[in-house]
């Protein structure tokens, strides 16, 4: 009988070393979100290089802008967020603030290695809770035959007053829009106006953290938004994407995505970029945003998940990258920002000259609801519901009463 159960003891014992372990101290859970079957592969490649380095695996699951906001939520309140979250630059202080991000020390984070721009949604209250992966701007994209139809050149718009004309006169051309103009669109319409915002001298808030959204130097962006929109057509980023790609839009603000879009759909386009026009004699400032790499409190491997990230945003690998996924922009590694790689491409270096002259949204716990209110006038002046000045001081006020609400 006891040699009996002997051999059961062995064979518990020898079924137990061939369990898996729950808690795989040798695994991270990475959420993204490169979900195109393209994005996917480059994802992969970088990841299965960093598997191979640190003998480790890395679980990858791809989220959608739509919704991706509301399953990290779920996630961190079920208990079950990722090791390593993706964030948007717009997203971080949100996070940070609410206490579920893990810290990185000084030493960790080592980050003046970033380009400077890029630091300031890494800190919140003194503290550095996610690391610049990579960055990008929006630039003017036009229509080079149409706008030779209209003033016998090519040359682009240097300011807003010359971009209403040449919209102008482009939009009574047959079956043509003049000016692209983002209205109902989420997390889209923010970037557009708070850009023209900067280039007519105004802000957000002041040097004193005071909200100051109504000022005159916003109300005059928003009106020549709303003219140039009179002079085109009010859309979505997509589908403003898509109606520049067939020919049949003049000026657009948009992204590094966009010339992927026409090369795969219609290479024969004759357009190009130019930096965001100018406004008073001011610089167009254009806006900056990026992805960063953070680790969740409550992960049972931080330490795995910040080799992860250090490698991920190191500049050999996030330029590896950007070389791949042009849309992605460029590295935020300084050493890697100005690579000889974007040099070879005239357009993007239209994109690395106008992020010297482009500016990220204020890092505030509460920026998501501000930008949501600042999102709904404009399309409340666009449709005609409100005049500019009105929208503007509603929202300033609306912005002091949730300032006033934490």
């Amino acid at each position: 009988m006891s040699k009996f159960i002997s051999i059961i003891l062995i064979s518990i014992i020898l079924i137990s070393c061939n369990e898996e372990p729950k808690n795989n101290i040798n695994t991270i859970k990475f959420w993204h979100f490169w979900s195109e079957p393209y994005q996917v592969k480059v994802i992969d490649s970088l990841v299965k290089e960093f598997e191979k380095k640190y003998n480790v695996n890395v679980e990858l699951t791809e989220l959608s802008w739509n919704d991706g906001k509301t399953k990290l939520f779920a996630a961190f309140s079920s208990n079950t967020a990722p090791d390593v979250l993706e964030l948007g630059s717009d997203w971080v202080a949100q996070f940070s603030s609410a206490g579920v991000l893990d810290e990185f020390t000084k030493g960790e984070a080592n980050i003046d290695k970033y380009i400077d721009f890029s630091t300031a949604p890494s800190y919140y209250k003194g503290k550095i809770f996610a690391l610049p992966w990579i960055v990008d701007t929006r630039v003017l994209f036009y229509n080079e035959e149409l706008l030779y139809k209209v003033s016998g050149g090519v040359v682009p718009p240097s300011n807003f007053d010359s971009l209403l004309l040449f919209s102008e006169k482009i939009s009574n051309l047959d079956n043509i829009y003049g000016f692209g103009a983002n209205g109902s669109d989420k997390h889209r319409l923010y970037k557009k106006i708070v850009s023209m915002f900067w280039t007519y001298g105004g802000d957000i808030f002041n040097d004193k953290g005071e909200p100051v959204v109504n000022s005159q130097e916003n109300i005059k962006a928003m009106n020549m938004y709303l003219e140039l929109s009179r002079n085109g057509l009010i859309e979505t980023q997509r589908q403003l994407d898509a109606t520049f790609t067939e020919g049949k839009l003049g000026f657009l603000f948009s992204g590094g995505w966009l010339i992927e879009k026409i090369k795969n759909e219609n290479p024969s386009l004759s357009y190009n970029v130019a930096p965001i026009p100018k406004a008073n004699d001011k610089q167009g400032i254009s806006f900056a945003g990026g992805e960063y790499l953070a680790v969740s409190n409550k992960s049972s491997n931080k330490q795995l998940a910040k080799d992860f990230i250090k490698y991920m945003t190191n500049g050999i690998n996030s330029l590896e990258f950007c070389k791949k996924i042009i849309e992605a922009g460029f590295p935020a590694d300084k050493q890697y920002f100005n690579d000889n790689f974007y040099k070879s491409s005239p357009k993007r270096m239209v994109f690395a000259e106008q992020l010297k002259s482009a500016k990220m949204t204020p890092v505030h716990p509460k920026w998501l609801d501000i930008e949501n209110i600042i999102e709904e006038a404009t399309v409340e002046v666009l449709y005609g519901r409100k005049d500019a000045t009105t929208a503007l001081n509603d929202a300033q006020n609306n912005i002091i009463s949730l300032l006033k609400s934490n």
